[in-house]
């Protein structure tokens, strides 16, 4: 095969996988937030940027939206995106929503608690590994390390 043709295979193959992953998340969004809290504002961004129509509400009770979605209480963070079946709650990186929705496991959503730097809608490196917890009726356990 000549380089040049195996190299196109593998760039066309890079990208079909891509738009794979992209095509498997769900087309809306809802998330839940502070009126004041301007890194929600760059998540829904970020979330519209994959091409998904984000519905932002920032006038209802957050501690009651976790509470109703099981999420598991210290494991917070500034926001909570309802998501196709899944709830998505604080700065989880993309890698992790996507596999989500990749793998549809038997599980209420993903979080990552806290706001930490460098995930989407956060400025600044990342400091360390991401550790992304599953939970279901407000118990968590780990879901991916990133």
């Amino acid at each position: 095969m000549k380089p040049a043709f195996s190299h196109l295979l593998l760039t066309a193959g890079l990208a079909l996988g891509a738009t794979t992953a992209h095509a498997a998340l769900p087309d809306t969004a809802i998330l839940y937030k502070n009126p004041q809290c301007g890194c929600c504002d760059g998540y829904a961004r970020h979330l519209e940027r994959l091409g998904i129509d984000v519905t932002v509400v920032d006038d209802q009770p957050l501690g009651e939206i976790k509470q109703d979605a099981g999420v598991p209480y210290g494991q917070g963070s500034c926001h909570t995106v309802e998501m196709g079946d899944y709830v998505i709650e604080g700065h989880v990186p993309m890698a992790a929503v996507e596999a989500l929705f990749a793998q549809r496991p038997d599980t209420d959503g993903i979080g990552l608690a806290g706001m930490p730097s460098g995930t989407p809608g956060m400025p600044g490196p990342q400091n360390a590994p991401y550790e992304v917890y599953q939970f279901r009726d407000q118990q968590a356990s780990p879901f991916m390390t990133l």
